[in-house]
């Protein structure tokens, strides 16, 4: 098989098995998930798992590394569409929180995922959503609009809060009721960086 194709066909492959695990973890959970069924569903064996993504674990981390990009373009989506990068920022960390009542969402990467993976902030995906939140907090706090504050650390404590809000959303057994709680909260948190606050 040429170089090419047999690259093309491995990565066919990746994403048979990722869009099967999203199934399988959506539908069952990441610990109730059989390797054997989710690899006979991408029509692949249990060797192209193990060749792609090590283990299952491996793949659970790819799983959530593609579900946590397209939340970060979800929220960052929100973002822009707010206007001013103020309203911006609250709309993104809005959103974010916002996405724990999506089911896959909730149970693959806001449950199974600090479960099996271990700490959020410490995923790749993000720290990408991290590099965001400081280009727009520095802009803020060039505008005048936020408080001269280090902008590593109003960022890493933005990106916390709107995590743990959507991690506390997910986990509750009244999810609807816990969002609007987590929301105000959220938004109550960030006003208090404001240079101005009304």
């Amino acid at each position: 098989m040429a170089p090419r194709r047999r690259a093309e066909t491995m990565e066919e492959n990746r994403a048979k098995l990722i869009q099967a695990a999203r199934k399988a973890f959506a539908a069952k959970g990441f610990a109730d998930s059989s390797m054997d069924e989710l690899t006979a569903d991408a029509g692949l064996t249990r060797g192209a798992l193990y060749h792609n993504f090590g283990d299952k674990r491996g793949l659970l981390a790819a799983v959530v590394e593609q579900i946590d990009g397209e939340m970060a373009s979800r929220a960052q989506a929100a973002g822009t569409g707010a206007g001013s990068d103020w309203d911006g920022l609250l709309a993104e960390g809005t959103a974010y929180i916002e996405m724990a009542l999506d089911p896959e969402i909730r149970r693959i990467v806001l449950l199974d995922g600090p479960a099996f993976l271990g700490d959020p902030s410490q995923w790749p995906s993000q720290n990408a959503c991290l590099q965001v939140t400081k280009q727009t907090v520095a802009r803020l706090i060039a505008q005048g609009i936020l408080k001269p504050i280090d902008v590593e650390a109003a960022a890493r404590l933005l990106n916390g809060a709107a995590l743990n809000a959507a991690l506390w959303v997910a986990a509750s057994e009244a999810p609807q009721a816990v969002l609007p709680k987590a929301i105000e909260a959220f938004q109550i948190l960030v006003t208090g960086l404001l240079a101005h606050p009304d």
